[in-house]
């Protein structure tokens, strides 16, 4: 596959299913300075109290959506908007651009030598045309269901549903670039990042003396 047209810094995209262990892999990533932008927290951001898509989000759906202190009550919306295609719709087109500005404008200010998008919802959401390359962190969905269940103590039901909105593993592995196999021993993983963490190097060094060229 071809790299993505972002500029002369080198990105990568980071993905993988719900309990795959994305979080481990990024903090393993941000340990050797690496620059890691995490979509889940800079959607949490765009809709903090105060913020412009908090006041557009209470007005179209009412106070009910949000909690005592003036948060959003993520669960409350996710349980509206679950049940109505229009409202998500909605949400979505509200959200979305926003989010994509916020991401965008950190990768663009990180100072690493390449950085890292994380997100679930990567290829979903066609954010992997922001980046160079995707990483896929992977796991089978006997482990997925196990690992968060025991996480997030949820159901098994519940999971089960989650990873079914989710584009299915054989998606995932035929978008990356490169894949971690991330039902290792967990001691495994650091060499694994470190080796990819070089491979990445060149490829960024690569990509910024050919725009400058």
């Amino acid at each position: 596959m071809h790299a993505k047209q972002t500029g002369s810094h080198f990105r990568v995209g980071l993905t993988g299913g719900i309990g795959s262990g994305k979080s481990t892999v990024a903090a393993a990533f941000a340990a050797l300075g690496i620059t890691v932008v995490d979509a889940d927290i800079v959607a949490r951001a765009v809709v903090a109290p105060g913020s412009d898509a908090l006041a557009q989000i209470s007005a179209f759906f009412g106070p009910q959506v949000l909690s005592a202190d003036g948060q959003l009550d993520r669960a409350r919306l996710r349980e509206i908007v679950f049940a109505d295609t229009d409202a998500k719709s909605w949400l979505n087109q509200l959200l979305h651009p926003r989010i994509r500005q916020h991401m965008l404008a950190q990768l663009d200010s990180a100072i690493s030598p390449y950085s890292v998008l994380v997100a679930p919802l990567l290829l979903e959401n066609q954010l992997n045309l922001l980046v160079d390359i995707v990483l896929v962190v992977d796991v089978s969905p006997e482990t997925q269901l196990s690992r968060t269940m025991q996480r997030d103590q949820n159901s098994a039901e519940l999971v089960q549903s989650i990873m079914a909105a989710q584009c299915s593993r054989a998606e995932r592995l035929a978008a990356a670039h490169y894949v971690i196999d991330n039902e290792a021993p967990p001691a495994m993983l650091a060499g694994e990042v470190a080796k990819l963490h070089r491979i990445f190097l060149q490829l960024a060094e690569e990509k910024l003396a050919k725009s400058l060229t």
